[in-house]
Formats: structure tokens, sequence, C-alpha cells
């Protein structure tokens, strides 16, 4: 692989006149297909006025003037005039309103609102107000702090210190509205012969993650440097328990070590065959 510190850094421009999340979130996508290549990137939201947006430009141009190589632009900007000023920065444009909608008209036989955010508005309180309760629930039955309401789960998320379940829980929680608790496995659950009674009753809820000693043990020497807790011996033996439990008891489980939490919650969702809190597509159906 090529040692990107010794390449020249291209510059990257996430462009929104809303939040730049989708903007964000697409040009991750797309860059991360060129591993070896080394990037700069720049995040500017609510670029909502020509002005601000001859600004971009003149910085955009003076970053190639200095790198010497061509910028790039992801853009969801809806405004044609905004846009067109942008489309003067002598930077590669990628946008997907510009190569999508007419496609989407056509075939639609429809014209767009042609407006940029809408996927990040309220458009139906009621699933709004779910996830909002679904991140109040997963950070409420984090770690195993209370499971008073465990019955209310949609999922309970297990497996040992440091694997991951809370970023997990938080993701579920947010971006599929679902009840996400989890619970810590110890080493007093391993030295027993049955599941730790404060979950056994909802085994059917439990799921389990797991990971390599490695990974375990470097995200536990940064918590806690040159102890029992982050050693080698320890991860590798934890992991080694947790699983042979995730095995006898029949809990479905996946090893997180190479997964980011965007696959993780979604392995989890597919394998559990839980259905996302999703907003309604069609209005005049009610759904």
């Amino acid at each position: 692989m090529t040692d990107t510190a010794k390449m020249p850094i291209r510059h990257v421009y996430f462009l929104s006149n809303r939040t730049a999340i989708t903007a964000e979130t697409l040009g991750h996508s797309l860059l991360a297909q060129f591993p070896d290549t080394a990037f700069s990137s720049v995040t500017i939201p609510f670029v909502d006025s020509e002005a601000k947006a001859l600004n971009i430009v003149q910085r955009i141009k003076t970053s190639y003037e200095r790198s010497r190589l061509k910028p790039i632009v992801i853009s969801t900007m809806a405004d044609e005039k905004i846009s067109e000023i942008i489309h003067q920065s002598d930077a590669l444009i990628v946008d997907p309103f510009e190569s999508f909608l007419p496609d989407l008209e056509q075939i639609l036989h429809a014209h767009s609102i042609h407006e940029s955010g809408q996927s990040h508005r309220i458009s139906n309180q009621s699933v709004y107000e779910s996830r909002i309760a679904a991140i109040d629930f997963s950070m409420m039955h984090d770690d195993g702090m209370t499971t008073k309401m465990y019955d209310q789960a949609d999922i309970i998320v297990i497996g040992v210190s440091r694997s991951g379940k809370t970023p997990t829980c938080l993701y579920l929680a947010l971006q599929f509205g679902l009840k996400a608790a989890n619970y810590p496995i110890t080493e007093e659950d391993m030295d027993s012969e049955d599941l730790p009674s404060t979950i056994k009753k909802y085994r059917k809820k439990l799921f389990g993650l797991t990971t390599n000693a490695e990974r375990l043990a470097h995200i536990r020497e940064e918590r806690r440097a040159n102890s029992r807790y982050s050693s080698m011996d320890q991860c590798r033996f934890e992991i080694k328990a947790t699983e042979q439990m995730f095995e006898q008891f029949k809990i479905p489980f996946i090893n997180t070590a190479t997964m980011s939490i965007e696959e993780i919650a979604t392995k989890v969702v597919e394998a559990t065959g839980l259905h996302r809190v999703s907003r309604p597509i069609m209005k005049n159906l009610g759904l």
C-alpha cells in the first residue's frame, strides 16, 4: 500500500445550503473507494447566499493554486444560482441533484421541489418522538445501569467490557428507532453455568458482540494502561468464555473487530429481523 504521508493532499469540500450531512455521507462513501489517496476534507454547511458562495469559490481556487491538484466538491446545493457560482471554482463538482433528479423527474412525471435537507427534517412527528424515546431508553439502560424496563426493550446487546455495546445501542436508537439496552458480561457471569438472572428471562431478546483479543486489548489499554484488565491473557479469557456462553445458550452474536458502528448495527438488525421505525413514504396511504 502506498504511504499516504508522502503523497500530495487533495482538498475535498462538502457543501450544502442545509446541514451538509448528506454531502458528507455521500462524499465519505465515495472517497473510501480510494484508500491510497490522501484527502483533506472541509465541511461547509448553510451556504445560503451568493456572497458565501463567492467566498467559498475563492477559497477553493486558492487551495488549487497552492496544491496544484484539482479540488473535489461534493455538493447538495439545491439553489441553482448558488450552484452556478460554485461551478466557477474550477473544481470537480459531484452533485447528486444534477446527476439524478432529471432522470427521476422524467420517470415519475413530476417536478422535484429541489430542496436539500429534506431527509433530515421532521416529516412525521410520531416517528421523531419514537426515536427520541428510543435514545432516552438506550441511554437509561446503558451498561446495565438499570434493568427495570428490559421487558420494553426491542433488543438487549451483551458482551464484555469495551466490545462496542454502547455505541451500537445508541446507533440502533438514533438511526433505527429501536429501544436497545446493553448489559456487560462480567467475570462473575463467566464463572456461572447459567445466564445472569437479570437477563435470563429475556433470552430471546439477547444479541452478543465479540471481538478479537488484540483489538480489545488495544482499546482497553487506552482506558486503563498496564493493567490486568487490558492484558492479552485477560482479553483472551473473557472473549473465549463469553463466546462459549453465547454458543451454549444459542445467543446469536457477531465479531465486530473489523466493522464500523454502522455495519454492526445493520448486521444486528438483519440477523434479528427487527424493523426500523421509518417515516411514511406515501402520505395518501397513511403509511
